[in-house]
């Protein structure tokens, strides 16, 4: 099937599919086979994972609808007899009869229900700078994915993954708030840097002030930063850890391109590497993570510093049994734990 030449029906198929597969997935029952088919199927063509991932944007802004207390739910009619529409007809159809209730029922906007705006900006093979509809600037790191959502009571970013650098438009009635796993950071108008790799979270305030907390599901705490400060935090930490950032800190070196290890141990350093890469590099033995390894690198280029380790450390590579590459340290050579 040519993406070029398809057809009404195909094209229906693909949106029916992708739609089938949005629900699925987000289901309780879902299970790890289902969730590796559909790998299979997202991979097979481009315009299935495009077709998905809008579906998947559908239901996101469709999950901040609320639920009315009284609502009764009524079964629908058979559409057997009703002309065929793809799943994105039904899915808008669905939307817009979602956002109707609320909107004339309880004026979903002014009650901070629905937003105003929504976008969706990623940075696959390059680094890329967007504004925001509030005119917030966002420099968006490699393999970085967000979402941005206008609401009355607050500017909502959702950063699915990776790191962003954000010039936040001062707006003290609007406050502008991160969410990054389990967390959030919390601000009316600064520059600041969320990095984020799996459950890890490290925020850097440069200017301004941010309130970051580590559990969203204690909206009444959090921590305040003061510039020069970095907040630390992983899922399930009751509160982030608070330090001050060195005279020499690298970490934004990114913004430049750069990739700057500086004497790190290789258990630090290797998030910090594997933000880069589709297959993660793992360690042999927590002895080999006290290795210690240092130098400047290009982020486009990070693949390669993990086939050059054994050159400049007393390392080898292997790879498990799921393709990983594996970084054991040479017999008598690793640091003690």
């Amino acid at each position: 099937m040519s993406q070029q030449h398809l057809t009404e029906a195909e094209y229906d198929a693909i949106t029916d599919a992708a739609a089938q597969w949005c629900m699925r997935l987000h289901a309780a029952d879902c299970t790890a086979a289902e969730r590796q088919a559909f790998e299979q199927w997202r991979d097979a063509h481009p315009l299935h994972a495009f077709e998905y991932e809008a579906m998947q944007e559908i239901w996101e802004v469709a999950d901040h609808l609320p639920r009315p207390p009284t609502a009764t739910v009524l079964p629908l009619p058979a559409p057997a007899l009703a002309p065929r529409r793809s799943w994105r007809a039904y899915g808008m159809a669905a939307a817009i009869s979602a956002l109707a209730l609320p909107l004339a029922a309880y004026s979903g906007w002014s009650l901070g229900w629905l937003p105003s705006s929504y976008e969706h900006f990623q940075a696959d093979g390059s680094m890329r700078q967007v504004t925001l509809a509030d005119g917030s600037q966002v420099e968006l790191n490699l393999g970085t994915e967000l979402t941005y959502s206008n609401y009355k009571d607050q500017r909502r970013v959702s950063l699915k993954k990776g790191e962003a650098f954000f010039k936040v438009s001062h707006d003290s009635a609007h406050p502008f708030v991160v969410k990054a796993a389990s967390g959030e950071v919390r601000v009316t108008g600064t520059q600041f840097n969320v990095w984020m790799y799996e459950d890890q979270v490290r925020v850097i305030l440069l200017e301004g002030s941010v309130l970051v907390n580590s559990d969203n599901s204690r909206p009444d705490g959090g921590f305040r930063l003061d510039p020069g400060m970095q907040a630390r935090y992983r899922r399930g930490d009751y509160q982030p850890q608070i330090s001050q950032t060195y005279a020499n800190d690298s970490s934004l070196a990114w913004r430049q391109g750069k990739l700057v290890l500086d004497n790190l141990a290789l258990g630090e350093a290797l998030p910090l590497i594997n933000r880069y890469l589709s297959k993660p590099v793992m360690l042999a033995d927590s002895a080999t993570g006290n290795i210690r390894v240092g130098g400047i690198y290009d982020i486009t280029a990070v693949k390669s510093l993990v086939t050059t380790l054994p050159k400049v450390l007393p390392v080898y590579l292997t790879r498990n049994q799921d393709g990983n590459p594996v970084i054991n340290s040479l017999p008598g050579t690793a640091p003690k734990s």
